[in-house]
């Protein structure tokens, strides 16, 4: 079953069930979802969006929600906090698990072994080993601790 269709079904289920945040956050997701199928569907028509593309599309809104997070519990909004952490559980739902450091350190380790010395080589050829399912500041950190 793809992504999208998940989303979707589990739609549903959270308006049958009366889930009201759930519904709320699928609802939003979907909505960005949607929006950058009919995008894409405007380069190139009868072309659908990947799970790749939508887990893609998952991880930004996550991100979205962790800075906002950061930034109500600077406000001392603790009931907006408990909102975005609530949010944020449903969207780690759909998103792969992602990698361990001991992951990382293993790709970076085959990258260096192939050639890639250099700090942008190596992190670019990281995240595209990882495919989304590391984000940037740990790979970073991976790099700068195995480049010395």
């Amino acid at each position: 079953m793809a992504l999208q269709e998940k989303l979707g079904d589990d739609l549903k289920a959270a308006m049958k069930g009366g889930q009201k945040e759930r519904v709320e956050v699928l609802r939003f997701v979907l909505a960005g979802v949607q929006s950058a199928a009919k995008e894409k569907n405007a380069k190139a028509p009868g072309v659908a969006l990947t799970d790749d593309e939508v887990t893609a599309l998952l991880q930004k809104e996550a991100k979205r929600r962790k800075e906002a997070l950061e930034l109500f519990r600077q406000g001392k909004r603790d009931d907006l906090v408990k909102k975005e952490e609530a949010d944020l559980t449903i969207i780690f739902e759909y998103i792969p698990q992602g990698l361990s450091t001991a992951d990382l350190e293993k790709i970076v380790d085959e990258l260096k072994a192939k050639g890639f010395n250099d700090f942008n080589s190596l992190m670019r050829e990281t995240m595209k080993a990882a495919k989304g399912r590391a984000d940037g500041l740990t790979a970073g950190d991976v790099i700068k601790k195995k480049l010395g």
